[in-house]
């Protein structure tokens, strides 16, 4: 009898990417996936702990479960992810009737942790960082056009503000024949765009034996047959190496865009965030990488607020995104987590500052957006169409090497292939382009 499955994920692409991982594992057993929570037998919640709000947003989504449980006591609830990394037993104290509790390193142990709780009727946990390498797992992929791959977890920096080291542990890299062979099979399969994630991707072969840097990752993956992009997030500035730029500018394949956080403009905050670089040793990779790759664009993430952060400080960041030219950024205000050094750190401000702080930058952020995007129209772009638009019927949209977002007139027959395109106009938030005869 064939069971159905439920996934609920909540934060990043390495999230997503591990919920496609669990629905892979389990379709050996007979589970395939619903996109209906009423009808499942089993409903996995797949947090994030990165910020109090995704959090929340977890423990919101675990009381309107509750009730459905109420009525199906049958129905089995299990709690994945950093959150459940973070709580452990305590999830089980809150929520006595969940039956499974396991972090992302324990992602592999699936099957067997819900044949133990099915079989005991008890509630298993399974949170301890188990070390060694990151393993290669089945994946339950939708078809399309763009696949996430894995290549490493965990997370050796210690920023002030990050619960990553505690709530996904060590970093583990994958072996990278594994990944050849997987991303190899993405391409046999129809995929023409794989992004390579980890917390910290660019220090990929870092803590392992195998002699693989992430540079020479790069360049195995370069001349996959079928293969036409490789993009890869996030990156730490502190990794970005002289091989690592040389690879983004020889290999055809990777794409010129990279997404670089910088979290602040103010080097004494950047101290503060235990970050490990100044903004001038971070404006030094920038100007090294836009050498060697002409049209890079970067984008970024900026923490506002973070405790300490004076006027003077957010004027710095402020300064430091006009300066470097950031096509898209993902700002927050500054969120105390548990197990950071932030939280014994003085100088906590008021929410009432971090938002209208957080509303600057983004203003700031949507200006200069506006004009890049205004400089694109009458340009030519290579775009790669990833399906039809839902907003605007009658059109496809894709996207450029740059990252961009195009929505072009255009055959369902293009889905998949790579096109140039004649940027034409720019509307509030996308770009519009037309077929080129080129």
């Amino acid at each position: 009898m064939r069971k159905k499955l439920y996934i609920q994920t909540y934060g990043c692409q390495m999230n997503e990417h591990d919920s496609e991982r669990m629905a892979g594992l389990l379709a050996p057993d007979g589970y395939t996936v619903t996109d209906r929570m009423d009808e499942a037998d089993l409903i996995l919640m797949n947090t994030c702990s990165i910020r109090d709000k995704a959090e929340q947003k977890a423990f919101s989504e675990l009381g309107r479960i509750r009730e459905l449980h109420r009525r199906r006591p049958e129905l089995i609830v299990g709690v994945a992810g950093c959150m459940a990394r973070q709580e452990g037993a305590a999830l089980l104290e809150r929520h006595p009737w969940i039956r499974l509790v396991f972090g992302s390193k324990q992602i592999d142990q699936l099957p067997s942790l819900l044949r133990e709780s099915t079989g005991s009727g008890r509630a298993v946990i399974a949170v301890d960082d188990p070390g060694g390498t990151a393993p290669s797992l089945p994946s339950h992929r939708k078809p399309g056009v763009r696949a996430w791959v894995s290549i490493m977890e965990g997370c050796e920096n210690r920023c002030s503000f990050c619960v990553v080291p505690h709530s996904r542990g060590r970093e583990r890299s994958r072996l990278s024949g594994e990944i050849v062979e997987e991303v190899r099979g993405l391409a046999r399969q129809g995929f023409r765009e794989v992004t390579l994630l980890g917390q910290n991707v660019n220090s990929y072969g870092r803590t392992s034996s195998e002699g693989v840097d992430f540079a020479e990752l790069l360049r195995r993956l370069d001349g996959i047959e079928g293969l036409d992009r490789v993009r890869f997030t996030t990156s730490h500035p502190s990794a970005v190496t002289d091989r690592m730029i040389r690879a983004m500018a020889e290999l055809p394949a990777v794409c010129e865009h990279l997404h670089l956080p910088l979290q602040s403009g103010s080097d004494r905050i950047l101290e503060r965030m235990n970050r490990e670089y100044t903004t001038e040793d971070y404006r030094r990779r920038i100007e090294a990488l836009r050498t060697a790759v002409p049209g890079l664009t970067l984008t970024t993430d900026i923490i506002v607020g973070f405790p300490g952060e004076t006027e003077e400080d957010f004027g710095l960041t402020l300064k430091a995104v006009a300066e470097f030219g950031f096509t898209g950024l993902f700002a927050f205000k500054y969120s105390k987590r548990p197990h950071t050094p932030a939280l014994a750190l003085d100088g906590h401000l008021d929410e009432a500052v971090k938002s209208a702080r957080l509303h600057r930058l983004l203003a700031l952020q949507q200006e200069l957006v506006a004009a890049r995007q205004r400089s694109l129209v009458g340009s030519n772009q290579e775009v790669l169409f990833e399906g039809a638009s839902q907003s605007y019927p009658g059109r496809l949209f894709g996207r450029t090497r740059a990252n961009d977002q195009l929505h072009v007139e255009a055959s369902l027959a293009m889905v998949g292939r790579l096109a140039h395109v004649i940027v034409t106009q720019r509307r509030a938030h996308r770009l519009e382009g037309a077929l080129s005869a080129v």
